[in-house]
């Protein structure tokens, strides 16, 4: 199948200093990243010999992402896909140019391991939006893009309770279109949940359901009561604590 960028409209994205995590949590984001590469540095290794036997290429795979601000910088995952095969954008987990080893790294989201070097450079948090493609990020529709502004993650709210099947109907497949007309939407309404209030209580909570996430658990659906981008909601709120703001 290929992929049909003309009924989706294109436009750069504008880079800007965007929002940083606090200070907790990027002491957070230092340890975590320290004791996973230290505490996982033997099955990293193990996998990464894996990847290389399972079929030809590097075991690490790199591309650049959209990072905060919309400022691009180099992502790591342990490669998971075939080299020099074709095709969408867009990868599901059926997607005929995964590796046997590569299903299984998915499948326990072990291929996302590697993005621990990530998150130590500050390029990445432990919870966080997912971090996009540019060739699928410059199709965004413009009421989706204050998700660049915010540091991508390693894991995030709505990598563990949301999926595609939520908003796509039986047999319906993640193309092009749909991913960009009616998964990012949703999917960036679940992230706002944790991005207006993302406390250290919840990114623990979001550490905590991705653990759970991949020891099998099914999470219920979560969804976005107020519908605003993080930066309305709390420019809203500071505009009705002003003196002489209606109630």
């Amino acid at each position: 199948m290929s992929e049909d960028h003309s009924a989706l409209a294109s436009r750069p994205i504008d880079p800007s200093d965007g929002v940083a995590p606090s200070r907790a949590r990027r002491v957070l984001d230092v340890a975590g990243a320290v004791a996973g590469l230290l505490l996982l540095s033997v099955p990293l290794l193990i996998v990464y010999v894996l990847v290389r036997l399972s079929s030809r290429g590097p075991g690490v795979f790199r591309q650049t992402r959209v990072g905060q601000g919309g400022r691009p910088f180099v992502m790591y995952k342990f490669r998971t896909m075939r080299q020099g095969v074709g095709g969408l954008t867009v990868t599901a987990n059926c997607d005929p140019r995964l590796t046997k080893i590569g299903k299984l790294l998915r499948q326990w989201s072990l291929d996302e391991l590697p993005q621990l070097v990530n998150v130590l450079r500050g390029q990445m948090t432990l919870v966080g939006p997912r971090p996009e493609t540019y060739g699928l990020a410059v199709h965004y529709d413009a009421d989706c893009r204050w998700i660049f502004d915010h540091r991508p993650g390693l894991t995030g709210v709505s990598e563990v309770r949301f999926r595609d099947f939520d908003v796509l109907g039986p047999g319906e497949e993640v193309d092009l279109v749909n991913y960009i007309e009616r998964i990012v939407p949703a999917r960036v309404s679940v992230d706002a949940v944790y991005l207006r209030d993302p406390s250290l209580r919840a990114t623990f909570g979001a550490l905590w359901d991705t653990v759970k996430h991949v020891l099998g658990f099914t999470l219920p659906p979560l969804k976005d009561t107020q519908k605003k981008p993080p930066q309305e909601t709390a420019t809203a709120a500071r505009t009705a604590e002003e003196p002489g703001s209606a109630a």
